[in-house]
């Protein structure tokens, strides 16, 4: 087996092959640096404390986080305290005047799959819980929970600011088939775009990615995956079958809600080489210190 060291000082990189068919061990009789031997300063220190899975910057998080959910409960009671819609607006609407990609979504009001589709919704709400279940994850119970906060702070401030600022018509709006009452509803301004399905996708698929992150060799993470995808499929189907949304609403939903659960974590990610063939250990020569890497082939 070959061994490459390459040794770096703070301003000069030194390289140095070591050709050795054995341990490490024949590093030592072999390389020599100017003042000192390599193997002789080369200890495992680097990988005495475990290192954490992810990395919080405060200066940034913490702003992020108080914004976005500052912003979502402010929002959430005005989105859902809109005035009604006059009747002579709601009975002139016009099912061409929707774009044909999402006319044929148009349906009558369901009580019933509106009321079934909050079911996955709180269901994945309460998800960090399931971090006290894993001894991983449970170390890191505060770190985590304040992630999954800024994750659904990110869905409620793009989900609330697009539905304040717009007032789209929800397809049961536009069916004949609707009570008229109900039709003439606040609420039936908030097509635009569907947050119940952006936070089950935040909330389920964050669940799946951290879960990755820590078990990162487990099976078990692509079950995760499936139940992410699952429940935000089903909040989607019933919310549109419901007269909810139209397809627009519910692919954007679904669009943002998983990029932010996914990518929350991810840029959070404490990024080591974790290389099996790289060690890069402190090392000392008494003149200057550096890395040094010793790289497997």
């Amino acid at each position: 087996m070959k061994k490459i060291c390459v040794v770096c000082p703070a301003v000069l990189f030194v390289f140095a092959t070591v050709c050795a068919q054995n341990d490490a061990a024949n590093i030592q009789s072999d390389t020599n640096i100017k003042g000192d031997t390599l193997p002789a300063v080369i200890q495992p220190a680097i990988n005495d404390k475990p290192q954490p899975v992810y990395k919080l910057n405060p200066a940034v998080d913490i702003p992020v986080t108080a914004i976005g959910a500052g912003w979502s409960l402010f929002a959430f009671t005005k989105i859902y305290s809109k005035d009604p819609s006059a009747e002579e607006t709601i009975l002139a609407l016009s099912k061409n005047s929707v774009n044909g990609f999402d006319r044929w979504a148009i349906r009558p009001y369901s009580k019933k799959l509106d009321d079934i589709s909050y079911l996955p919704f709180y269901a994945s709400m309460p998800l960090p819980v399931l971090f006290l279940f894993d001894n991983k994850m449970r170390k890191d119970f505060g770190k985590l929970s304040f992630l999954y906060l800024e994750a659904m702070s990110i869905t409620g401030l793009f989900y609330t600011g697009s539905t304040y600022l717009t007032n789209r018509y929800r397809p049961y709006v536009y069916s004949e088939e609707t009570p008229l009452d109900y039709r003439t509803r606040g609420g039936g301004k908030n097509s635009f775009y569907a947050g119940h399905v952006a936070l089950v996708a935040t909330s389920t698929f964050f669940m799946a990615q951290v879960y990755a992150d820590y078990h990162p060799d487990s099976k078990a993470k692509w079950v995760f995956y499936t139940i992410a995808t699952a429940a935000t499929g089903a909040t989607a189907y019933l919310r549109h079958e419901g007269g909810q949304h139209f397809p627009s609403d519910l692919l954007l939903g679904i669009a943002q809600g998983t990029i932010t659960g996914l990518l929350v974590p991810r840029v959070h990610k404490n990024r080591l080489i974790k290389n099996p063939n790289l060690t890069i250990l402190p090392f000392s020569t008494g003149q200057s210190t550096g890395l040094a890497a010793v790289y497997k082939l």
